[in-house]
């Protein structure tokens, strides 16, 4: 496995940008061929870069309700169960859990009724306190510019180096520090999947 280079870098930043580029005019801007295009692209999704492709719907353009920046103030220890909550409600756009245990929320609600788009994650009895704003505009930028590959291995959490390995288990991807990592956690899992 590779570190990142200026290449794929500046295929992440047009992918953002949009998402639906043909490999034909990504490679054009790349100098590549498109196959090696595709080939970049399918490393990014393999180490997990790319999660996925999906649509930024501008949410000023429709009439829905009010967009706020909900800061929930959770229990100690409990920030997860909200964050898990508020996952569920249809109104959420956006999540972050701060380091303080907050959990801050994107959420657009018909006439500005927070409690009661948000009355399941209250009903939790993990709020502590909540913070409420009026979202005026939001803008999202990842910092590509001096990015590199952060991956842990799934095995023993050391970081996955240029030589490490990627492997698709049960459906989902996985990186390791080396081989032996990766047997070991196919190994674990096997035996798992035998005793379901």
């Amino acid at each position: 496995m590779r570190e990142l280079d200026e290449t794929d870098r500046t295929l992440l930043r047009l992918l953002l940008e949009d998402a639906r580029q043909p490999y034909s005019d990504l490679a054009e801007a790349v100098e590549f061929s498109p196959p090696a295009v595709a080939d970049r692209i399918d490393r990014l999704r393999e180490t997990g870069i790319i999660r996925r492709f999906t649509v930024d719907v501008d949410r000023s353009r429709l009439r829905e309700g009010v967009r706020l920046l909900v800061t929930f103030e959770a229990a100690a220890g409990r920030a997860d169960e909200v964050r898990a909550e508020l996952a569920t409600v249809d109104a959420v756009e956006h999540l972050l859990v701060t380091a303080e245990g907050d959990v801050v929320a994107v959420v657009t609600v018909p006439g500005g009724d927070v409690e009661r788009q948000l009355s399941s994650v209250y009903d939790t009895g993990a709020v502590v306190g909540v913070d409420v704003a009026p979202l005026v505009d939001s803008d999202w930028r990842p910092g590509l510019e001096t990015a590199t590959l952060g991956l842990s291995c799934a095995e023993c959490d050391n970081t996955v180096t240029s030589e490490g390995v990627t492997a698709e288990i049960g459906g989902e991807q996985y990186a390791f520090c080396c081989t032996s990592c990766r047997s070991r956690f196919e190994e674990r899992y096997a035996e798992l999947e035998e005793g379901a």
